[in-house]
């Protein structure tokens, strides 16, 4: 039975493949649905359609060819076949006008010396030895333009090869000469055509989120794509494509507590690891997409994009858009002038849709240039997401050290150092600029190391017990503001200091 494929379902780590075909009842009672992926898993193949049948048994067989199952995979090699019998045809010519060469170029040395003797000897006119020469020259020149001809023509040739040996070891996926065989035991109880499906689960297919956020003055377009890859073996032509977040290897057994014990600490065998092993845990997430359907299921989502789209084997990362959201966001600008003297736009924007976007790979324009790419985790909706849209120049920063001291050993022993900082931000744009500045004074994990004295001007915005501060300064067009921060560390007798800032 001809059955093409008729739609897929893309998980993360598989793929279900649809088929439909017909199917006369006369024809018998057994139905062979050939060239399948020898990769798919038996115990995924199902069968049904409609009509008046019964299917009665369903096997799965292995088989090994001579020439590849798939149709396409075979069309590839006999190409590469043919491609490869014209290299070798235009090799054998070049390797003939490279014989003809060395014979010319021996033929012009030997009749050089020989029309020498014959010239002074009298025995020959110059007219006719120039006559020859000239000849013998024109048929080398040929000959050496024939040559170039056919090397550049062969490695022209050879470079279609190669990129046709490229396209079979990506349609491949599989041993080319092994494939399934899907057998259909039917019993049937009319006379009409039946309609068989056959469907089944096959590894090398994947999908991931990936987006496109655009950000123009306050407003931020994201776009949400599929990116699906397949290399399975088998073209998937134009079909109803579907992308779910289900993970049928990860949710057939139900997760059991394992006792958990407290015991001594013994020190590791010398010349042993240990090793450490991490489960994924599946997205249960629900996409609200303007160009493509959600519908959630018991344990996952599943995508149905508006167009049939079709997925050639080989293919990384084909691009499928699934939704896109227009957000606002606030502008502003960060800078930790202790870690690079620069201030960063950055944009606060919150998911006022209706479903979160799920975890992927992010590129960031700003206007149109393009920014970066930043990994985008589960966005929820209502939830806040800061995205880094590159250095401003137009807000400048200055660091600068105003006072340092070190004194020597007290009575006590006791070692001091002090040292304080001010940052002075200038505002060179036509806006008003908020800024947010990072700065931090040390913390002492030792009680022979003490950090006195933390002196912040002007009061922060917020500071954290790990020495952390953070200035909001707002900043009209051509204005300027400064912080600064200071401290003393006291250092006990005989404690060396470790970490100190110059």
């Amino acid at each position: 039975m001809d059955a093409p494929i008729v739609a897929v379902t893309v998980y993360p780590q598989h793929a279900r493949v649809t088929r439909r075909g017909t199917v006369d009842p006369a024809a018998g009672n057994r139905v062979e649905i050939t060239g399948l992926p020898a990769s798919l898993d038996a115990g995924s193949v199902r069968v049904g359609g409609t009509g008046d049948a019964l299917v009665t048994g369903v096997d799965v067989g292995f088989a090994q060819h001579a020439a590849p199952a798939d149709a396409t995979l075979r069309a590839l090699v006999e190409q590469r076949r043919a491609k490869q019998a014209t290299v070798d045809a235009v090799a054998d010519e070049e390797v003939a006008a490279s014989a003809q060469v060395d014979l010319l170029t021996g033929v012009a040395r030997r009749s050089g010396a020989s029309f020498a003797k014959a010239l002074a000897g009298g025995a020959a006119e110059p007219a006719r030895v120039g006559e020859v020469s000239a000849a013998l020259g024109r048929q080398l020149a040929d000959t050496l333009k024939e040559r170039r001809a056919l090397s550049t023509h062969l490695a022209e040739l050879r470079d279609d090869l190669a990129a046709l040996d490229r396209q079979i070891e990506n349609h491949s996926g599989q041993s080319q000469q092994d494939s399934s065989t899907v057998t259909v035991e039917i019993e049937p109880s009319g006379t009409g055509e039946l309609e068989l499906e056959l469907s089944y689960v096959v590894p090398g297919a994947s999908w991931e989120s990936g987006y496109d956020v655009r950000v123009r003055d306050t407003n931020v377009s994201v776009t949400a794509y599929g990116l699906v890859s397949q290399h399975t073996g088998e073209d998937w032509p134009e079909c109803e494509l579907a992308l779910s977040t289900a993970r049928p290897a990860n949710t057939v057994v139900l997760p059991e507590p394992e006792p958990w014990y407290l015991d001594r600490e013994q020190p590791a065998p010398p010349g042993r690891g240990m090793a450490f092993a991490a489960a994924a845990v599946p997205a249960d997430a629900r996409f609200g997409a303007k160009l493509a359907t959600a519908e959630q299921g018991t344990t996952a989502v599943t995508y149905r994009p508006s167009r049939a789209i079709a997925v050639p084997s080989g293919a990384q990362g084909h691009r499928t858009t699934l939704a896109q959201l227009d957000l606002t966001a606030q502008l502003d600008y960060v800078t930790a002038p202790g870690q690079a003297p620069e201030a960063y736009l950055r944009a606060k924007v919150v998911n006022t849709g209706e479903h979160p976007f799920l975890p992927g790979s992010a590129s960031v324009f700003h206007e149109t240039e393009f920014v970066g790419t930043t990994r985008l985790g589960l966005w929820a909706p209502g939830e806040e997401r800061e995205l880094a849209l590159g250095v401003d120049d137009r807000i400048r920063v200055e660091r600068e050290l105003v006072r340092r001291t070190a004194s020597k050993a007290t009575l006590s022993g006791q070692r001091r150092r002090e040292a304080e900082y001010r940052t002075t931000v200038h505002n060179h744009s036509p806006r008003e600029a908020l800024v947010t500045v990072l700065d931090q004074a040390p913390v002492s994990r030792d009680e022979a190391i003490t950090v006195r004295d933390v002196r912040a001007t002007p009061e922060p915005s917020e500071q954290t017990e790990l020495g952390q501060y953070s200035w909001q300064l707002t900043l009209a067009p051509g204005a300027s503001a400064a912080v600064s921060l200071g401290y003393r560390v006291e250092v006990a007798k005989g404690v060396r200091l470790a970490g100190w800032r110059e």
